[in-house]
């Protein structure tokens, strides 16, 4: 069994196939090549062959095809995949000026970031749309009330915009959150094999620089192999987005209740044993996205820890945690867009009627 994200069938109700793309095999070994291709590029600042060889590798790797797959034994026998790709770049195209002066850590965290970076980019636009759609509707609703509720017991009345703004209003701080974190992550990673450049000599600053300047990145007066609050951070934003949708999706789900009745959607969910039932599947799916979120940023937070210079076990625990925060965080934004766009009453009374 896959995880639910890629699931033949558990996809249905989790994929986000936009961010999926993002962190795919395919998508990452195209930003490794692409910091291979600026590193032989620009290896010339540093002295690590002339400008004329690295052209000429850089083109190279630019023109070669290469399958995930081909990455597949050498990751089992060295922990990371760089040792065989930089070994399939220098056989298939018979260039030396290739990798040296960098390390395996340079080339994953960079193409990391490049998939974060883009991830960030349409979570962004999704904040805006949903706030977009929230603002839509509290103007539609306006005229509706309903009864406050505070530990979960009935207290007095509000309107139905009080409501909503508890759901929108954290939205636009969200914004702020994940236009503020990307400056912050957006770093190229560059240190060499203990993280202190020493390789580069005096060249290092302004390889980095071109490298960084070549994939849309910001260069950083050393490496960040071992400091990695960057990194837990954007888990930390991932996870205040998914928390704020989850408690949405609460709120709907205890509105939906038979016997409360406090808003009405379109569509919903059936039952396979009861008819009559209209499940706010929808709702249900922004909790679960906020738990699972929840969870997985207390591993990123330990992902931390890392050991003098580089961690291996610290540093792999990412691989496994912050591609599906993200993609959690995608699907959760995609689904409350929908959500809201299938609310047709909540309260009393409101302007739809």
């Amino acid at each position: 069994m896959t995880g639910v994200f890629d699931h033949p069938w558990l996809s249905g109700l989790f994929a986000d196939d936009v961010i999926a793309a993002l962190w795919s095999a395919e998508a990452q070994l195209s930003s490794m090549l692409a910091f291979e291709a600026a590193w032989s590029r620009h290896g010339h600042l540093a002295g690590l062959w002339s400008e004329g060889e690295g052209a000429a590798a850089a083109t190279a790797i630019r023109d070669l095809t290469l399958m995930p797959s081909a990455l597949h034994e050498g990751t089992a026998q060295d922990g990371v995949c760089v040792p065989a790709l930089v070994r399939l770049l220098k056989a298939r195209t018979g260039a030396t000026a290739i990798h040296k002066g960098a390390t395996s850590q340079d080339v994953i965290d960079t193409a990391t970031v490049l998939s974060l970076v883009q991830s960030l980019d349409v979570l962004e636009r999704r904040v805006h749309v949903l706030e977009s759609g929230l603002s839509d509707l509290k103007d539609r609703l306006s005229g509706s009330t309903m009864m406050g509720r505070t530990r979960m017991q009935a207290a007095m009345p509000i309107s139905v915009t009080d409501r909503i703004e508890t759901w929108r209003l954290p939205l636009l701080a969200h914004h702020d959150r994940l236009s503020h974190l990307r400056p912050r992550v957006a770093l190229v990673q560059i240190g060499g094999a203990a993280g202190d450049r020493a390789a580069l000599g005096v060249g290092a600053d302004a390889l980095c620089a071109a490298v960084a300047k070549d994939l849309g990145l910001a260069s950083t007066p050393r490496s960040w192999h071992a400091m990695r609050d960057g990194m837990a951070e954007a888990a930390s934003v991932l996870s205040l987005v998914t928390g704020m949708l989850g408690k949405m999706g609460q709120d709907i789900c205890l509105m939906a209740q038979q016997g409360i009745d406090e808003i009405t959607l379109a569509g919903g969910g059936g039952s396979s044993a009861m008819p009559h039932k209209q499940n706010p599947v929808l709702a249900e799916l922004l909790v679960t996205l906020a738990r699972f979120n929840a969870t997985q940023v207390s591993g990123m937070h330990h992902a931390m820890i890392h050991e003098q210079e580089r961690s291996g076990a610290a540093w792999t625990l990412e691989w496994m945690l912050l591609p599906q925060m993200t993609l959690a965080a995608g699907r959760a934004l995609d689904v409350a867009t929908t959500l809201v766009a299938q609310i047709e009453r909540m309260g009393t009374s409101d302007r739809l009627s």
